[in-house]
């Protein structure tokens, strides 16, 4: 399985949204130039969370984007469908039928063994990332990162927030 860029993107974007101070906004110009991400293909990941309803937008000179719910109330899953969509990781093709002994009357009741596994992995892997919110992740950042540098970050997005 292969997940867009604009996943981990979206999600490190959610990261830093997550410390916005209260009617601070940052634009995709900013979070592209901090994160090192083409703009274009940002925002496409962007308007998927918009339209998700997972962050605010805003037009104008201050305008940008933040989250429109606390980071303890939006899940990696919840970011992962707005930029990838809700199908499943695994399309089974039913090449099963292409079994050369097979009877042509064969009929099946139930879906193959391999799709039934997959589909089970495909729930395991979202019921982990359903468990896991931007404040978890903040977290974690807080443990991973150094201060000085969690700051530094913080300043430098400060100065172009709006």
């Amino acid at each position: 399985m292969n997940l867009k860029n604009q996943v981990e993107w979206a999600l490190h974007c959610c990261s830093v949204m997550a410390s916005l101070p209260e009617g601070r906004y940052l634009s995709t110009r900013s979070l592209s130039e901090f994160h090192g991400v083409p703009k274009e293909y940002l925002g496409k990941a962007l308007q998927g969370l918009s339209k998700a309803g997972l962050v605010h937008t805003t037009l104008g000179p201050s305008g940008g984007y933040r989250l429109a719910r606390p980071a303890q109330a939006i899940t990696f899953l919840e970011v992962v469908e707005a930029v990838e969509g809700r199908k499943s990781t695994f399309q089974c093709s039913e090449i099963r039928a292409n079994n050369p002994c097979r009877p042509k009357s064969l009929c099946d009741d139930k879906p193959c063994a391999v799709a039934r596994i997959m589909w089970r992995a495909d729930e395991a892997w979202r019921q982990t990332l359903a468990a896991v919110t931007l404040a978890d992740l903040q977290e974690t950042l807080q443990e991973d990162v150094p201060a000085d540098l969690l700051k530094r970050s913080f300043d430098w997005l400060m100065e172009r927030a709006g």
